[in-house]
């Protein structure tokens, strides 16, 4: 009897561990011993590469995970768990006790890695050569590399890390269908057929509607049944044969969808790896995990769509494993807006993303935008991105970066206002920063594009370093992280936009922003508006019923922008040398040019329009912005000043001493004035 007990006992400590063993299963498939050519960094030593998969279940009654859309409508296995399984990939130093015993999670961008982001590397997606490994700006630190799947749009191709997620089905296990839809829009005049998300529930046409528009603020107009056909379940495409959409039109295409997969076990899957890794010796197998005991703080790093993703982890309360211990210690999110994600919603596009003119109308720019708990002034709901963490103290440190595109098209002074507009004292545990002038990402200041002006080339990485570092000395120091730099109202630096009626798209008045009169430069004041987006009764479950949802008088949340000086450059945020000594002006706004929906958002694209040589120039082009030789008389001149500025800035903690010296050096190496 008491054998019998001492058995039941461990049967039922044996099932508790694996339940909460949430990577229940991690194959190792390649491991390159070393990598990077051998190519050693500092006292770290060579790093070595791990490649594979991992297989996570999670139980859908437990409260971490009842969340989760459509979960309790997945199929299970015997054991009555939710399976799936991502790609995984670890670059981590072959001697861990000689790296820093840190884990540095990039969260991916549509599967693809950006190798650290910080590196500077050309690196791609499978890092391998010595030279791929840039300056190895982590390596040298010891941090250990890591990535996982978790977005089930990613394409498995070129290295991408992907997931595999099921399908959701009714209960009788027959299909769930209900409303998709699709915003279509080519900046082409030969494309002519569209992949759909999801399977369509059935071929007839009556039960779906395609529209076109030139302008966004067009009416739609229905295309004509005759105008497009199924190809299949999963492709439309305009007839008669070898007809075109409209280049650079609007498209919006709503149909009954069958098939919807449980998306936001994505959200899942980043949790468990972390927590895997952090926490775990072996698998359920006795398979070791390769960072065993080493990993002491966690920190992650995300550019743009990753970013957003990160947004709504911390929204639903995934920073917090299922034993409730903090999963992501210090988070680096940098161009994320005000946004979240849509993944978390049957039938979730999470490729998906709103700017200007892209994208509009997904369940991206939901309330809550900010971190502390606030009513939603349009909604009456009550919610913060923080009231999650706080409830089980597993909260990040965390560094919101966003560049001046993300103010002018993803809203993201909503990231540190109330919703009507009014300042918000930083959380404890957050920090905002705008890289004034910036567009989203580095553009090429050698071409236009489709805009109307050239790409603005700032580089924000310098700045992100700098702040990577902070935060590293926030959450394992306890040092104070440098002070939140971004537009206020209450400082005077916010111009506040000025919604449309009836329109997808609000305005700055040249006014308010105080935006000089340039030459050649088109100003309309453009700015994304966020709308309270009504997406039915049951969107608190994750169930979009109306699609697309009217914006037609619909309450908008107030969002603003940095004022700016007389050169039309940015007065708010970190101005980085490029920007606190102008050769010309950088935006994070742009209009499209002819032919492409001219003076529409040219959406992530800023603007660098140069400044005149010589005063004579500037007077001859009625350009009111003072000329190079009036601003610096000399080319030394010039580049004292930009070291000038670049030690200003290393002194508050946001640039580091190497790159104070690569900016001095490349402004000697530049034609200013020579």
């Amino acid at each position: 009897m008491i054998f019998r007990l001492s058995q039941s006992l461990l049967f039922l400590l044996v099932s508790a561990l694996a339940v909460q063993a949430r990577i229940v299963r991690i194959e190792i498939s390649s491991r390159q011993t070393p990598t990077f050519e051998g190519r050693v960094f500092g006292s770290v030593g060579a790093y070595e590469k791990l490649r594979g998969k991992a297989y996570g279940e999670l139980d859908p009654n437990l409260p971490q995970n009842a969340g989760i859309t459509d979960i309790r409508l997945a199929p299970r296995n015997a054991r009555g768990m939710v399976e799936y399984a991502m790609d995984i990939y670890i670059l981590k130093p072959v001697d861990l006790k000689t790296g820093n015993h840190k884990l540095f999670l990039e969260v991916n961008n549509r599967g693809g890695k950006l190798f650290g982001g910080l590196n500077n590397s050309t690196g791609g997606n499978d890092p391998t050569t010595a030279a791929q490994a840039g300056e190895g700006f982590l390596m040298n630190r010891g941090y250990t590399l890591a990535w996982n799947g978790w977005d089930p749009s990613a394409a498995a191709v070129n290295n991408n890390l992907t997931i595999s997620i099921p399908v959701a089905r009714q209960a009788d296990s027959s299909a769930i269908t209900g409303p998709s839809y699709e915003y279509i829009s080519f900046d082409n005049a030969t494309t002519g057929s569209y992949a759909l998300a999801y399977p369509a529930a059935n071929l007839d046409k009556s039960r779906a509607v395609l529209t076109v528009r030139d302008q966004l603020q067009d009416a739609p107009t229905p295309v004509p049944a005759d105008g497009w056909e199924y190809v299949n379940e999963r492709t439309i495409r305009l007839t008669p044969a070898g007809a075109a959409f409209r280049q650079s039109a609007v498209y919006e295409f709503v149909y009954l969808a069958r098939d919807p997969i449980v998306a936001g076990i994505g959200f899942a899957a980043t949790r468990d790896f972390v927590s895997f890794l952090r926490y775990a010796k072996t698998d359920d197998f006795g398979h070791p995990n390769p960072l065993a005991d080493d990993v002491q703080y966690t920190f992650s790093y995300t550019l743009s769509q990753p970013a957003r993703y990160l947004n709504d982890f911390q929204t639903l309360g995934f920073n917090a494993d299922e034993q409730n211990r903090r999963v992501i210690d210090g988070m680096e999110n940098w161009l994320g807006g005000g946004s979240g994600i849509g993944l978390n919603v049957r039938f979730a596009q999470p490729s998906r993303t709103e700017r200007n003119r892209q994208n509009h109308l997904y369940p991206e720019g939901v309330f809550p935008f900010a971190y502390p708990v606030l009513t939603d002034p349009l909604s009456g709901k009550t919610a913060g991105r923080g009231a999650a963490c706080s409830a089980t103290n597993t909260c990040p440190k965390v560094f919101e970066i966003n560049s001046a595109n993300e103010y002018w098209v993803k809203a993201a002074s909503l990231l540190h206002t109330d919703g009507q507009g009014n300042d918000l004292p930083d959380p404890e545990n957050v920090r905002f920063f705008l890289v004034s002038g910036a567009q989203h990402g580095t553009g090429n200041a050698t071409s236009q594009g489709i805009c109307q002006q050239l790409q603005n080339p700032t580089n924000a990485e310098p700045l992100l370093r700098a702040l990577f570092v902070a935060l590293d000395e926030w959450v394992t120091k306890g040092t104070k992280p440098p002070e939140s730099a971004v537009p206020r109202r209450s400082d005077g630096t916010a111009a506040v936009a000025v919604s449309q009626p009836g329109r997808q798209t609000g305005l700055v008045p040249r006014a308010e922003l105080g935006w000089p009169t340039i030459p050649g430069v088109m100003y309309t004041g453009l700015i994304t508006t966020r709308y309270q987006l009504d997406f039915g009764p049951a969107f608190a479950k994750g169930i979009v019923a109306n699609y697309p949802p009217s914006v037609t008088d619909r309450p908008v949340y107030v969002n603003f922008v940095s004022k700016v000086d007389q050169d039309g450059n940015e007065v708010a945020g970190i101005r980085l040398p490029p920007v606190a000594v102008p050769v010309a002006t950088t935006t994070g706004w742009a209009l499209r040019q002819g032919g492409f929906a001219e003076n529409e958002g040219c959406e992530g694209s800023g603007q660098y329009i140069p400044f005149k040589t010589t005063k004579a120039e500037r007077l001859a082009a009625h350009d009111p912005r003072l000329s190079l030789q009036e601003r610096y008389p000399t080319h030394a001149s010039y580049v004292e000043a930009v070291r000038k500025a670049a030690q200003n800035l290393a002194k508050k903690r946001l640039l580091l001493d190497e790159d104070v010296q690569k900016y001095t050096k490349a402004a000697e190496a530049s034609l200013v004035l020579k």
